[in-house]
């Protein structure tokens, strides 16, 4: 393991794991008793996604889930009520009651971006937040999830290319669990693997085993780090699956069976906790105790949850616009000095290396000259009548047979 992690760090992860299912487990009971108002999105088969990758990160650094990132909001410090209410629309929810689902953030405490609904416009609003904080001195790095279909959204290539020219410190997680709500990954990309998008924003890109928590925490850890160090930001790709449909309504009968076979095989959960015990890290003893705390923990907060009154009448005019409601005011961890003139004042003159040539050290000279013959030489070109009143450009002719003859074998070099 490239990053070691102890073994109370290991059980953690353990106790996340469980959390994040068993409490699932009981929003589907509360969504089929009409308990839950809004959507319920289950992460069922994803939770070492989440948990994995969020573990990476540390107290100070930023991140924005998706729908399916309940794990995530865990690791960062949401508690279960936090998640039970807000579903409920109960008025001790992070919201007050006005949101159904996931829509919640804390940007005071947990460094926490609510999720936004129009898939890939989380990843520019990050590359900002992971630039301020660069701006301030903060060294932070910031995550956020993207499912397979979202990276088809134009708004996804324009963060991350972004983010790539800014060289922002951005992880961007690509949750390839196989279907963009009922249609497969190969009916909307032409590549296996979306990691290699990575090649087209000159970015670094990883590829891990979903399922396999540890695996993701590692490859989620190089990224951080990476970013931290300055180097960019990364793209990982994580092969997973949704082991239950879209939301609640949908039960998925478009998955061929023999996938969904071969996806239940290798439960997350279950996996992980084989290598706990192959690894001889606990014992039956030591996990009953973990699950008793969570079934502890959750049993306290649902029933906080349930208990919790729905918000007044008049709380829907409130909120609305921010008018005075908080202040929000940057966090300098560097002197201002350093980013505002004159220290910061760079002569405004734009430097290009190779003026963008073809070939590095081509004598740019004189392949001026010769585009400048070249047009010379077409703007009164020779014609040569084929006998039925039309003309033809013989050079033009006699390039287009050799093109034909002999295509081209190299691609230009970006």
């Amino acid at each position: 393991m490239k990053y070691p992690l102890t073994r109370e760090q290991q059980l953690e992860i353990y106790y996340y794991m469980r959390l994040n299912r068993s409490l699932e487990e009981r929003m589907v009971r509360l969504f089929r008793q009409n308990k839950i108002v809004g959507g319920l999105y289950s992460s069922l088969g994803q939770e070492g996604v989440s948990i994995g990758s969020a573990y990476a990160l540390e107290r100070r650094d930023w991140m924005a889930p998706m729908i399916r990132n309940i794990g995530a909001l865990l690791v960062k410090g949401c508690k279960p009520r936090d998640i039970f209410t807000q579903h409920m629309a109960k008025y001790t929810s992070p919201t007050q009651g006005k949101d159904g689902t996931s829509h919640f953030g804390d940007l005071k405490m947990n460094h926490i971006v609510s999720p936004i609904s129009m898939l890939g416009d989380l990843i520019p609003v990050l590359a900002g937040v992971a630039i301020a904080g660069r701006y301030l001195g903060q060294k932070i790095v910031a995550m956020t999830w993207i499912g397979d279909g979202g990276t088809s959204t134009g708004v996804f290539h324009e963060g991350m290319n972004f983010a790539a020219v800014q060289r922002a410190p951005l992880v961007c997680v690509v949750e390839n669990n196989q279907w963009a709500y009922s249609t497969p990954v190969k009916r909307q990309v032409p590549i296996r693997n979306l990691a290699e998008r990575a090649k087209a924003y000159g970015i670094a890109s990883l590829i891990a085993d979903g399922n396999d928590v540890i695996a993701v925490y590692e490859a989620a850890k190089e990224a951080v780090e990476n970013c931290r160090a300055g180097r960019g930001p990364y793209l990982i790709e994580v092969k997973t699956h949704r082991m239950k449909g879209h939301a609640q309504h949908d039960p998925a009968e478009y998955v061929p069976k023999p996938m969904r076979e071969y996806w239940e095989a290798r439960d997350p959960l279950a996996r992980y906790e084989k290598y706990l015990t192959d690894n001889k890290l606990w014992d039956e003893k030591k996990k009953a105790e973990i699950d008793a705390r969570v079934d502890r923990e959750l049993d306290e907060d649902q029933k906080f949850a349930e208990d919790s009154p729905l918000p007044p009448a008049e709380l829907a005019e409130q909120g609305v616009f921010c008018d005075g409601c908080h202040e929000i005011k940057p966090e300098w961890f560097r002197p201002i000095k350093e980013v505002t003139p004159p220290q910061c004042s760079v002569e405004a003159v734009w430097e290009v290396e190779d003026f963008g040539a073809f070939e590095d050290g081509e004598n740019i000279a004189a392949m001026e000259g010769q585009a400048a013959a070249s047009r010379s030489a077409a703007a009164v070109p020779p014609r040569d009548d084929d006998g039925k009143g039309r003309g033809r450009l013989p050079a033009q002719a006699d390039k287009r047979k050799q093109r034909d003859a002999h295509p081209p074998t190299r691609a230009r070099r970006s």
